[in-house]
């Protein structure tokens, strides 16, 4: 358990902290709650004693910031964002509610919304480059082109604001065409629709998805998109750094747990639900409603959208009405990517490509107008000589 080091493990953090495993999980992706990988089982993660001791005390701070302010003596960074909040417990766009947002808004509206482009015309027309991108998947081709121009592309430092947000609309139409194949100037949702050849009606689903998707108050892949803008690197450059850290957070893994969860219990949902719930206490894509981080409403949003049938129904009705928890976006994806025959990682996929959208935004926000990210390393290695 590595107490002795300040360190516990999961069972002792939930029963001091008192809450379920979830919130657990919330308060890490939020930075209150320190976590490592377990060296004697690295499948296995331990937490700081001394940050859930604090939360045990009290200190349970919900404000919806993106970091508190102060924190830069507990080694975090100091951030001010002009993109999204969480209201009322509803994730907003710059103030627009996300669940109201994607009955209608495509993901070119919430780049416009969350870069501050006062015209269409960044977006409209962009031809596909002829040195296409290739890869096996989704995510290597995302990658690789964002990569690619990492490496072309100049230096955010010193450039205006109209040529960075010019070049972000490059960026992002690169990375759709990457992802779905050059083809027609379609919008984003319908190119990416094409490249899974689906039926028409269903692109609407994948347009929904993705601006459910296009931010989020995660900090790792927020911090390290801002912090690779602010030291001027390529826009590519930080939107890629951000989708690095994403790839590692929980949202990423609670998606592919969930998707390969649903594609388990589609065979057999109340036998797979009983024996998952009896051996682990919970459910893949399942979260806390008391939680402050639930959100439900994107997944809510998505879900009434899919028209599932039945037994993918079932995956959730049941698991709801088991646990007593309910779907957070991480299932919604992963219903939805079973309702629409998508490969395995398409849930993952449309995750990764929507939340481009939102990491070119804070890169934006860092190097058009952002506050220096302010930072303090503090040495606890060996004392020099020690040794």
């Amino acid at each position: 358990m590595d107490a002795e080091h300040g360190w516990i493990g999961r069972a002792e953090a939930l029963r001091r902290l008192g809450v379920k495993t979830q919130t657990l999980y919330a308060y890490v992706s939020r930075g209150r709650i320190a976590a490592r990988p377990d060296p004697a089982d690295p499948r296995r993660s331990l937490y700081a004693e001394s940050d859930i001791a604090r939360l045990g005390a009290g200190d349970r701070d919900t404000t919806p910031t993106a970091l508190t302010r102060g924190a830069a003596g507990r080694g975090e960074a100091e951030i001010f964002s002009t993109l999204s909040t969480r209201i009322d417990g509803r994730l907003c766009y710059s103030g627009l509610d996300v669940a109201q947002l994607s009955a209608q808004a495509t993901l070119e509206d919430v780049a416009r919304r969350l870069w501050g482009l006062r015209s269409p015309q960044p977006l409209m027309g962009l031809r596909p480059r002829v040195d296409a991108v290739t890869g096996a998947s989704i995510r290597l081709r995302t990658l690789a082109c964002l990569a690619r121009r990492a490496a072309e592309d100049p230096a955010m430092t010193g450039r205006d604001a109209a040529s960075l947000r010019a070049e972000a609309a490059e960026v992002l139409n690169e990375v759709i065409d990457a992802a779905a194949g050059s083809g027609p100037r379609l919008l984003f949702h319908q190119r990416l629709a094409r490249g899974w050849k689906m039926i028409e009606r269903d692109a609407d689903l994948v347009r929904r998805a993705l601006v459910l998707c296009a931010d989020d108050l995660a900090r790792p892949p927020m911090l390290a998109a801002r912090a690779t803008a602010q030291a001027g690197a390529p826009l590519a450059g930080a939107a890629l750094a951000g989708l690095t850290a994403l790839m590692g957070s929980p949202v990423m893994g609670r998606t592919q747990s969930a998707s390969t969860w649903v594609i388990q219990a589609r065979r057999d949902p109340a036998g797979t639900i009983a024996a998952t719930f009896a051996a682990s206490g919970d459910l893949p894509g399942f979260i806390d409603p008391a939680s402050p981080d639930t959100d439900e409403a994107r997944a809510r949003a998505l879900i009434e959208a899919e028209r599932l049938p039945a037994d993918l129904e079932a995956i959730w009705r049941e698991g709801e009405a088991q646990t007593g928890l309910v779907p957070g976006l991480p299932l919604a994806l992963a219903l939805l990517a079973r309702r629409l025959d998508l490969p395995r990682d398409g849930a993952v996929d449309l995750l990764l490509l929507a939340r481009v959208v939102g990491l070119i935004g804070h890169a934006l926000d860092q190097a058009i107008g952002g506050s220096p990210i302010r930072t303090r390393l503090r040495y606890v290695g060996p004392t020099p000589g020690a040794n």
